[in-house]
Formats: C-alpha cells, structure tokens, sequence
C-alpha cells in the first residue's frame, strides 16, 4: 500500500508539473505613441482564441485612461505596465509597439521578474539613456519627422493629418487609408524626450525578440536591424507591412507573437 501511495503522489506531482509547464503564458499589449488599445482587437481576439490571457493597456493621456498632458510622464507609463502585470499569476509575456519598446523596457527595468518575454514590435529597443527623440533622430530613412507637429503650448504633439494614411497604412486596403487618419490620436510630449533608466543586471538578463516590419515608414527597416544589432535578442520575425501590422495583418502577428513567447 506504501508503495502504491508513493506512485500515486509522484504521479500527481508529475501531471501537476506538466499541467504548469503547459500553461500559456499570458500576454499583456502596450500600444505606442499616437495610439490608444484598441489598435489590438484583432490580435487580442486571435490570441485570446488560442487560450491566451491577453491584457491590453491604456496608457494615460488619451481616451480610456484620460489625464493632462502636464500630468503625464514615462514613469507614469511605465508604472501603468507594471500594475497590469501584477493582474498575471506568472511572468507574462509583454508585447510593446513603436514608442511602446521604451514603455516596456522601462517595465522590465522596475519588475524583471515579473516578466517572461519582452517582444518588440516595430519598436524602439533603447539602450540607457536613449528617448524617443534621441533615437528619431538617429533614423534618417524614417519618413515621419517632416510630418511631426510639436504644440508646446499645449504640451502635445500630433501628426500631420494629410499624411497619416501613407505613414500608418502603406500597404493597407484603401478603406483602412480612408479611417486612420480620424484614428490617430495626439500624444502627450514629455515621455517622449524622457531618456529611459536601464542597467544590464535588470532588463539587460530579460529575455527579448523583436518582430520586424519590412515596409514601415515610421521606424525604418534599417533602423529597426541597427537596433537590434546593438542590442542582440533571441529571436527576430518579419511581416511584409507596414507600421501598423495589427491592422494590416493581425493573424500573422498574432502568430509570431505566439513564437516568440513561447
């Protein structure tokens, strides 16, 4: 009987352990600059069909999460991140797009070990130090920069309407070039000249990869691999679109998250 009792709990540690290890890890989508959660519908959708716990954030300062530009900061976005991974009962795997990569790495630095995967979509991988400003500037091919409309006054910036199809939609359906220019939003201006804090022993030890667009006109293909090249990660994807792939191709995004979370 002794030894029956033995089998059977080694068994039920074993199919418990296997249980855990077979549990998708959850999913949490910070969008970027410009942009508010509801960019993720499909690929919330998607991912969520495939069992995955999905957690969209609203960062502050634009609809669903409203506050005064004055009132926001990059710590404030990154405290938001921090709080949504202490919604996961385990290290979640963290998906950040455009300005989103600093969002995110900042995330890391504050809470490692809450996080499984830092996986950068069309994103700014910033080293210490690095704003968005800082790393636009050091991207000549990108498009965007002409079209970037600064409003000290009001603590904003915003983005030429005229040509918000081409930069956000290339490649997309023309119906899709017809809605985002009413979709893009302003953003507040100080997180985004805010140089980010990070150290090799904090977010530097959290795993990476980086999902590339190959027709992205916001932040430019060779940017996107110079980034890349001076912070290596583990693994890399492409899409064939432009910047905004959960809009033009959300299923094949939804899939290389998959991957690159697993």
């Amino acid at each position: 009987m002794k030894l029956f009792i033995a089998a059977l709990t080694a068994s039920a540690v074993a199919f418990g352990a296997n249980a855990i290890a077979a549990e998708k890890p959850p999913i949490v989508l910070v969008h970027g600059a410009f942009e508010n959660s509801q960019v993720w519908g499909h690929v919330a959708a998607k991912l969520q069909k495939d069992g995955y716990k999905v957690v969209t954030v609203d960062l502050p300062g634009r609809p669903g999460n409203p506050a005064a530009p004055n009132k926001v900061s990059l710590d404030l976005y990154r405290d938001v991140v921090v709080k949504a991974l202490g919604t996961t009962k385990q290290p979640a795997v963290v998906v950040g797009h455009s300005f989103g990569g600093i969002v995110i790495s900042a995330a890391a630095e504050k809470a490692p070990k809450k996080i499984k995967t830092l996986i950068y979509l069309a994103a700014y991988l910033p080293k210490n130090g690095d704003s968005l400003v800082s790393m636009a500037q050091q991207d000549k091919d990108a498009k965007i920069g002409p079209h970037l409309q600064i409003q000290k006054d009001k603590g904003i910036a915003s983005i030429e309407y005229s040509a918000r199809a081409d930069l956000f939609a290339n490649g997309g359906p023309e119906a899709l070039r017809k809605a985002i220019p009413n979709e893009i939003i302003d953003e507040p201006l100080a997180p985004l000249a805010t140089p980010v804090k990070l150290t090799a022993a904090r977010f530097g030890k959290v795993d990476k990869a980086y999902i590339h667009t190959t027709l992205d006109q916001v932040i430019s293909p060779a940017y996107q691999a110079q980034m890349v090249a001076g912070t290596p990660v583990r693994a890399e994807y492409d899409l064939q679109t432009g910047h905004t792939p959960f809009l033009t191709d959300p299923d094949d995004l939804a899939t290389d998250i998959e991957k690159a979370g697993k």
